[in-house]
Parts: structure tokens; sequence; C-alpha cells
């Protein structure tokens, strides 16, 4: 985890995340996530069936 970067949760991302919740329908811990990933122009890579078939996320079904 030293490795990683802590990205602040601000008003932007937050509306960002909300908007992404509302429009895909999933729980907003998980918009924030995405949005984040989105946010920072990076790959979310998930085992979470939540995330499967969405812009900008490697899922790979889990074994």
């Amino acid at each position: 985890m030293r490795r990683g970067r802590v990205v602040a949760l601000g008003a932007d991302l937050a509306v960002a995340a909300a908007e992404l919740s509302a429009d895909s329908g999933l729980p907003f811990a998980d918009s924030v996530i995405l949005a984040t990933a989105r946010a920072e122009d990076a790959t979310l890579w998930t085992q979470d069936a939540d995330f499967e078939g969405m812009e900008g996320v490697e899922y790979r079904r889990r074994r």
C-alpha cells in the first residue's frame, strides 16, 4: 500500500461518483472507486462482478 497514492474525495469527485451511481445503478461506494480511477486515468482491476463490462474496468471472474 505504500506504493499507492492517496486521492482526496473532494466535492467534484463526490458529485461524479453520485452521478455515476445514479446512471449505472452501482452502489455509491463502488462508484467512488470507479470515479476515482477514471479521474486519475487509471484502469480498475477487480473481481467484483458489479463492475463487469464497464468502461475503464478490467474484470476477472473468480476461480
